[in-house]
């Protein structure tokens, strides 16, 4: 892969060849940063879990916090790198602002398409797919792909969808954001179905749906991602950035809000945390500070400088292989401190995302989401079946549904697949409360009465 053309600046959608020229003020990619700021999509992540569902506490991390931390990391390793990067291959008309913009802005829409309840949403629409006389049935009108598009729904190829297509509906591409940007979001680049060249962390998961196939193709194209088989390519190298950052993030604090909810006790994260930071137990900055919060803070924002380093030197290391598709892990695997990074999620994996709390509100959640899904399918499926002798109750849920979703003047689309996926658009595109809201109303559990 060549870094001129994986710095592309066009934009999805315009039909340009090159990208606009950038502003004195602000770059294409600081336009990608705030178009995804102001989008609504982005707004709606306030409202989104990340570990801790409906939380009362306003301490704890929201979708939207997560994604503003993800984002500072990121742009940190993307300066970094991209100075290296840049006098490494004597590249010009870019900056290392230019790369570190491009990976915050991608770092602010990797979790757009994340559904309500976190990962416990996804597992809730795969189930309602899985296990619903009414999907089953669906399922079986539709192509082998575009069964394991909802069989298997992932929040990453619905944040591709979104940013492509839903947000900025009217507009081809969507929110338009510029090729660099796009691909640096994109982790997994393949569709649902295993491609048979792809191996390692770039093919766990799939990052777009069937329906944005040639989006999905034109950005591959247009950055010179190479093709590893049917519907796969390599993985954008800012991509690996991105991860990092990500994870960085989460592993740390996940166990700083858990400690903050009386989930863990504050010492057990501080003995991962000191290693890390690089920070001795007796240090005299670490003696002035009396109580837990502030010492967690203060060791949180050491460890992630420490890392951001790490991860800048491995990627630089490792560079070559990056470039050549054939890095099969993720970057944290092998920096300095990996060990500690895995007891990390080691912690949280048996104390914090199993705790009571957590557990209670994803199982209600599977309720919500299976009984939104089974109510708005059931209508947009009795519409295209029965037109005007559909039943009264999907009469009256077809004119809940914003047109967007429902199909132009609610005529849902004849292809069970198209029309049951933008079911899915608008179910995955719920905040927490909004959905819990809205499942209580339509099931008579609560009529604001």
């Amino acid at each position: 892969m060549d870094w001129t053309r994986l710095l592309s600046r066009e934009r999805l959608g315009t039909g340009s060849k090159v990208g606009a020229r950038d502003e004195a003020q602000r770059s294409d990619f600081q336009r990608d940063f705030d178009r995804i700021v102001f989008s609504s999509a982005f707004r709606r992540l306030q409202d989104k879990t990340q570990v801790f569902p409906l939380s009362s506490n306003d301490y704890v991390r929201t979708r939207l916090t997560h994604s503003l931390e993800v984002s500072s990391v990121a742009r940190s390793l993307g300066s970094r790198v991209g100075e290296d990067v840049i006098a490494r291959h004597a590249l010009s008309g870019v900056s290392a602002a230019d790369i570190g913009a491009i990976i915050a802005a991608a770092a602010l829409a990797h979790d757009l398409g994340n559904p309500p309840f976190g990962h416990a949403g996804e597992d809730g629409i795969r189930q309602w797919f899985q296990e619903s006389a009414l999907a089953r049935n669906l399922l079986e009108q539709m192509s082998p792909a575009e069964r394991e598009d909802l069989l298997r729904f992932e929040g990453n190829a619905q944040g591709f969808r979104l940013v492509t297509r839903l947000q900025s509906p009217d507009n081809p591409g969507g929110m338009q954001l510029t090729f660099a940007t796009l691909g640096s979001c994109a982790k997994y680049p393949r569709g649902s179905q295993p491609a048979p060249g792809g191996t390692g962390v770039a093919f766990r998961k799939f990052g777009y749906f069937q329906a944005d196939t040639a989006a999905f193709a034109q950005m591959a194209d247009g950055l010179g991602l190479s093709a590893v088989g049917p519907g796969a390519w390599q993985r954008h190298p800012l991509a690996y950035l991105l991860e990092a950052a990500d994870d960085i993030c989460y592993r740390i604090v996940d166990l700083e809000d858990a400690v903050r909810l009386g989930q863990l006790d504050h010492r057990e994260v501080l003995e991962l945390l000191l290693p890390v930071a690089g920070v001795a137990t007796d240090s005299a900055r670490l003696r002035q500070l009396s109580r837990p919060k502030e010492r967690i803070e203060y060791l949180r924002a050491k460890a992630i400088g420490a890392l951001v380093n790490q991860v800048h030197t491995v990627f630089m290391d490792c560079e070559t292989a990056i470039l050549g598709g054939r890095l099969g892990h993720e970057l944290l695997d092998v920096i300095p401190s990996r060990e500690a990074m895995h007891a990390m999620k080691a912690l949280a994996a048996r104390k914090v995302y199993v705790s009571t709390p957590v557990v209670e509100v994803q199982v209600a959640g599977f309720e919500v989401l299976g009984g939104l899904l089974e109510a708005f399918v059931g209508a947009v499926n009795g519409a295209a079946e029965r037109g005007a002798r559909m039943n009264a109750r999907h009469r009256m849920l077809l004119q809940l549904l914003p047109e967007q979703f429902s199909g132009a003047d609610r005529v849902p689309d004849a292809d069970p697949y198209l029309r049951t996926l933008r079911i899915t658009d608008y179910v995955s595109g719920m905040t927490d409360s909004y959905a819990v809201t809205l499942f209580r109303k339509i099931t008579g559990m609560s009529l604001g009465v």
